[in-house]
């Protein structure tokens, strides 16, 4: 199973969503994957920033690289999660419709931070890695600015992951009905769940809200 999680626009909390989801995943058996589209899944794990080759490597190299190519990738973040990082360089798009089939061939549940997929790149790796997943759940505020983008955005989501904010005038029946997507998790912002991303503890010490929140997302 590969859940991409994406935004139309930046500063919409992404990552930590990508990384609280795959934390909450590798509790399960099997463990789980991460996978880094955007660069700053290793600073909300708590991790060194990852130098080696990642993603764009992977994608630079296809059809080429080696069947285990992606597995090589892959370092730990704790005993049951891993993570492939960014890598160095552009993200080319040809190869990431083959990238999404093996991630979600994985027996794993892998979760990708695809980023911002923006309208006007709608073949782009992460729009198209988006795309291919077995869910796309694209992360937003409350806001006038989130939706107006979310509605000319490339991809269709099979979910919101909605992030709560004080004082916003949009609720869930709002967004629902304005994508026509349901939104299948409200994320609070709360002081335990910045003290924890501030501290880069979420891999280790996942806050009870977040985890709740995020259930029906997983």
């Amino acid at each position: 199973m590969l859940i991409a999680c994406w935004s139309p626009k930046g500063g919409t909390g992404t990552t930590v969503v990508t990384a609280a989801l795959a934390c909450r995943l590798a509790t399960g058996h099997r463990g789980a994957l991460a996978v880094d589209l955007a660069g700053d899944l290793p600073a909300a794990f708590g991790l060194a920033e990852v130098d080696g080759a990642g993603v764009a490597d992977w994608l630079a190299a296809a059809p080429d690289v080696a069947a285990d190519g992606l597995a090589r990738l892959e370092r730990p973040v704790t005993s049951t999660l891993g993570l492939v990082g960014r890598g160095r360089g552009p993200l080319p798009a040809g190869p990431a419709d083959a990238l999404a089939g093996l991630l979600a061939a994985d027996p794993r549940p892998v979760v990708a931070d695809c980023g911002v997929v923006r309208p006007d790149d709608p073949a782009g790796a992460a729009a198209v890695l988006a795309a291919g997943a077995t869910r796309s759940l694209v992360v937003l505020r409350a806001c006038f600015l989130g939706l107006r983008r979310a509605l000319d955005a490339p991809v269709r989501a099979s979910g919101v992951v909605l992030v709560v904010d004080e004082g916003r005038a949009f609720d869930v029946d709002d967004v629902e009905a304005a994508l026509q997507v349901p939104v299948v998790a409200r994320v609070r912002v709360t002081e335990a769940v910045a003290r924890a991303v501030d501290a880069g503890l979420l891999a280790h010490r996942l806050p009870r809200t977040l985890d709740r929140d995020l259930r029906r997302a997983a």
